[in-house]
This record gives C-alpha cells, sequence and structure tokens, in this order.
C-alpha cells in the first residue's frame, strides 16, 4: 500500500523537472551548425546568447537527435559557462549520438540560474 505515495511523489518531481526544462529556454537565442561527417556521431557547434534582462549562472546545453517525428532518439549535454552577462553570449562545441532514423537536430538550454552579477556571497 505504501507503493501509491511513492509513485504519485516521484511522478510529481518528473514532471517539475521537464516544467523547469522547457521554461529554461525562455530568453536565450541559440544558433548551430551540424557536421555529420561522422557516421556514429554528429557535431554541433553554435553559439547561445543571453537576452534575458539579468545575468544567467551555471549554463548547460542539451542537443537533441530527433526523428521525422520530433521524437528525440539521442541526447547531448554540455555546460556551458559560469556566467553569461545579459546581451552575451558564448559558444558551444557538442556531440550527439546520431542513430537509425535521425533527420534533425534541437539545442536548448537546459539548466541555468539567473541574477544579478553584483550578488553577494
Amino acid at each position: 500500500m505504501r507503493a501509491r505515495p511513492v509513485f504519485v511523489f516521484t511522478l510529481v518531481a518528473v514532471l517539475a523537472v521537464l516544467v523547469v526544462s522547457v521554461e529554461a529556454q525562455e530568453g536565450f537565442k541559440i544558433t548551430y551548425d551540424v557536421d555529420r561527417s561522422r557516421p556514429e556521431r554528429a557535431r554541433l557547434t553554435g553559439r547561445v546568447v543571453n537576452e534575458r534582462p539579468e545575468d544567467v549562472f551555471e549554463v548547460s546545453l542539451t542537443a537533441e537527435a530527433l526523428d521525422s517525428r520530433g521524437k528525440v532518439l539521442a541526447r547531448g549535454i554540455t555546460y556551458i559557462d559560469s556566467r553569461i552577462a545579459r546581451g552575451d553570449g558564448r559558444p558551444f562545441s557538442m556531440s550527439v549520438p546520431t542513430v537509425a532514423g535521425t533527420t534533425n537536430f534541437r539545442v536548448v538550454v537546459s539548466s541555468f540560474r539567473a541574477g544579478f552579477a553584483n550578488q553577494g556571497p
């Protein structure tokens, strides 16, 4: 009987993480190119720009290999920088496994912490 509360808690936690990931994308501009010259891994290189009204900290990106319907087939994650000032950008380069059926790629900011540069410790 105790399994049900654990299941509900786990489900709520997973949904909360998904909501945070979706919200994390707002306020960033991401441009990138895909190099598919290696059959097993694609190399994505580009730039992420902070268009938010405040500095962002601990920024990470997630790149996803997608099939023709938009289903995620593989992921690659990379840490970008400890701080990106508002209006500033950083280059990135990351690999994503390419599996059968990969037709497209998507790059999103998967995590960051918002704040201002003059914050105390």
